[in-house]
């Protein structure tokens, strides 16, 4: 499976210039953009910058008929009529605007030449409503550009003090400005699908980390990370539920109705059974009891798998910190465990740590007070991200809502 792309041109002035003849890529994920401009230029010999999501012909990723907005500098040639209404938003990233990029790699390119470094080539990598990723060769080692919108731009610092602290557990940042950063290189790959055995090494990585932190939960949360500890997260859950809990009507919201395939609609609200009430009744009692367990609050990565880690099989980093919060450990051990056929070794492992970190504490006991919590907060995670995005981002996350809070009634 992979994406029928369509490109609609757009200059440095604003003007829509016209649509490049569809083409096909093989990476089927909407965000992944280096195949889209690689594509563009071998297809049409145009060299673009993908700018954001316009429209897709399925409500959600991955594959399909995707168009997007693409910034060209010179004459692109022959190309289709199309039009885009090229409409300001309010929850638009800088990174999706027009000449947006252009000012990211300018400070890049800077900020590197304060440092004694000069870019010699760049290439996008990666655009959508959670970051924009940019690899920039230099005339040492390769940088990465990473620019994430403002929920997110707590993570340069949050890099900064695991730096401090923890050294060698994740990319150190070279330059921060905002929500943009530049990171070295890493060696290796991002682990995507490593076995149970890898991500054992990556649980006690994050271990080490997470009792530092614990002891550091101010520094943290002065730093911007967002707090998700018992009486906030309460808020959080019975909010989702709340707002989901039957679809709302178009006074409900100020965003457009579907009009055009350019306009798409409201994430589809999901009516949550009896048991998401039951879960809520319950949820001060749960949330006492999951306290008396023991586990210090502390820094939770929020999207601990291993396509977030990158290195070698026994060397790796913690990558990707703009999820986190300071909140229970157990979070990122059920996101490590997922698409795992025994997940057991691994909650073994993570038990005996922190019972040996916490004398008496009940880590067992935590984890399955946690578990449905854990999948009704990631449904108020993807419901904050549509809150934060423009409408036309939405497909990207908006299966995610009824999908969790199905988890969480299961």
């Amino acid at each position: 499976m992979g994406r029928v792309v369509t490109l609609v041109l757009v200059d440095p002035t604003g003007t829509v210039l016209g649509a490049l003849p569809p083409y096909e890529v093989d990476l089927p994920w909407w965000q992944e953009v280096a195949d889209v401009v690689a594509g563009a230029r071998a297809h049409h010999g145009v060299d673009v910058t993908v700018l954001r999501l316009l429209f897709a012909d399925q409500p959600a990723p991955p594959g399909g008929k995707v168009t997007y907005l693409a910034e060209v500098a010179g004459d692109p040639g022959p190309v289709r009529p199309a039009a885009a209404a090229l409409v300001p938003h309010p929850r638009r990233a800088p990174y999706a605007e027009i000449g947006g990029p252009a000012a990211s790699l300018a400070w890049a390119e800077t900020a590197l030449a304060d440092r004694g470094r000069t870019v010699t080539a760049a290439s996008q990598q990666r655009t959508w409503n959670l970051s924009a990723i940019w690899r920039l060769e230099t005339d040492t080692d390769p940088v990465w550009l990473k620019q994430v919108p403002a929920f997110f731009a707590h993570e340069a610092a949050v890099l900064g003090w695991l730096g401090e602290h923890c050294p060698g557990t994740a990319p150190v940042p070279l330059a921060a400005d905002g929500g943009r950063v530049l990171l070295d290189d890493l060696p290796g790959t991002d682990r995507y699908g490593a076995p149970a055995a890898e991500r054992l090494l990556m649980l006690s990585s994050l271990h080490t980390v997470q009792l530092v932190a614990a002891g550091r939960v101010d520094e943290l949360l002065a730093l911007g990370v967002p707090d998700q500890r018992p009486p906030r997260l309460a808020e959080r859950l019975r909010a989702v539920v709340a707002r989901n809990a039957a679809p709302r009507s178009a006074a409900d919201t100020t965003e457009p109705a579907r009009a055009t395939s350019a306009d798409l609609p409201e994430a589809p609200a999901a009516r949550p059974d009896g048991r998401l009430a039951v879960l809520l009744d319950g949820l001060d009692d749960r949330l006492a009891e999951l306290a008396a367990c023991g586990l210090p609050d502390t820094l939770v990565h929020g999207d601990f798998h291993p396509g977030n880690v990158r290195g070698t099989a026994d060397r790796h980093a913690v990558i990707d910190w703009g999820d986190c919060v300071i909140g229970h450990p157990a979070i990122d051990l059920l996101r490590m465990c997922e698409q795992l056929a025994d997940p057991e070794p691994l909650r073994l492992a993570w038990a005996r740590s922190w019972r040996a970190a916490v004398p008496g504490g009940d880590p067992e006991r935590a984890v399955a007070l946690i578990e449905p919590l854990v999948a009704l907060r990631n449904a108020a995670a993807y419901a904050g991200f549509l809150d934060a995005i423009e409408p036309s981002e939405w497909p990207y996350h908006a299966d995610d809502v009824p999908y969790w809070l199905a988890q969480a009634a299961a």
